[in-house]
């Protein structure tokens, strides 16, 4: 688990967000190809730590409130230092500063390894999170700009991401289905490979049937093993419909389990808000719901929320899950609407 070092007979003194925030904000101008995650990257700040802020920043000058305008003038939100000082209020009144710990997990690439505590608000809790399809099965396809693109890609990318929130906050977090050279990407075209496994290092069979009997007894053998612990499992695929059909994010629980519809509908209710929020006038139309026909939904123990992310083949749907900074806003979404469903407890 990740934890902060602290040291006994120390005042603990935090350089706090809002004393820098009196100070003027840096203003760039947005250049063609900028998204959020790339602007905040070339002005040294974390485009995961800091995308909300950078939106609530200029959220006037963003087209659907996720996407930037060449040209125009953008403000980058104030670094929150993540040093403490520490004071030795009882000697000399010496100064010292140390880092708050981070730790690396090579599964999100060398890029985006390093995982710093936001909290513990988690702790103690086992996610299992699994991703659509994968191995010999690449799921839903389409063609984006001549370039074949495959849903396993898009649903493991934002599953990785979804995992390092988690981990963020404590939880112990079990990516079922892996990809050991991939991590997190930044690009909008996933190459497509067949080199996925599930957990630990097992090969994913060919056979649907068999692939899903896998992943049950995997994920059921896990809960098995933490019994009495807090386990959820969370679900994501990117679903595939006709070219016409624009959805929104879908969530679905097994007709029987109270947690598991808790879980999706505080997910849902997540996005609502932030639907409400960020897209004011645009009206969000994802709902959850049962669907105890999904052979992972009826098998697996933990109680589960199963995410259809959009239409792989529809144009406006593309948008959404082929843009980086998407991706990493549905996962920062999703991840919220874990910790409201815990905390609602």
């Amino acid at each position: 688990m990740l934890k902060a070092v602290f040291i006994n007979s120390l005042l603990f003194l935090n350089i706090g967000f809002s004393a820098m925030a009196q100070d003027s904000l840096k203003t760039v101008i947005a250049e063609k190809g900028d998204g959020i995650l790339s602007l905040l990257r070339k002005n040294d700040v974390s485009p995961y730590d800091y995308y909300d802020d950078f939106i609530k920043l200029n959220i006037i000058n963003l087209r659907d409130s996720v996407h930037l305008y060449e040209g125009r003038v953008y403000q980058i939100p104030k670094v929150v230092v993540n040093r403490i000082q520490l004071v030795d209020s009882i000697q000399s009144q010496s100064k010292k500063t140390k880092d708050i710990k981070s730790e690396a997990f090579a599964i999100f690439g060398n890029k985006h390894k390093n995982v710093v505590e936001k909290s513990k608000r988690l702790k103690g809790n086992i996610y299992y999170l699994v991703s659509g399809h994968g191995g010999p099965d690449p799921g839903a396809m389409a063609v984006y700009a001549k370039k074949a693109i495959a849903e396993d890609e898009y649903a493991y990318d934002i599953t990785l991401r979804l995992a390092k929130e988690l981990l963020g906050h404590g939880a112990t977090v079990y990516i079922i289905i892996r990809d050991e050279n991939d991590g997190i990407r930044d690009d909008r075209i996933l190459e497509i490979d067949r080199d996925e496994l599930a957990y630990p290092k097992e090969t994913i069979p060919l056979n649907q049937l068999a692939r899903l009997k896998q992943r049950v007894t995997i994920i059921n053998d896990l809960y098995n093993t933490h019994k009495g612990a807090y386990q959820r499992l969370i679900v994501t695929h990117v679903d595939s419909r006709s070219k016409g059909q624009n959805i929104d994010v879908f969530f679905y629980h097994h007709e029987k389990s109270t947690n598991g519809k808790k879980l999706a509908e505080s997910i849902h209710n997540t996005f609502q808000k932030k639907y409400k929020k960020y897209q004011p006038n645009r009206t969000y139309a994802g709902t959850f719901g049962h669907r105890t026909e999904l052979y992972l939904v009826r098998k697996t123990y933990p109680a589960m929320a199963y995410i259809e992310i959009g239409n792989i083949k529809n144009k406006k749907d593309q948008r959404r899950i082929l843009d980086p900074d998407n991706r990493q806003a549905l996962a920062k979404w999703i991840g919220e609407g874990v910790l409201l469903d815990f905390e609602e407890e």
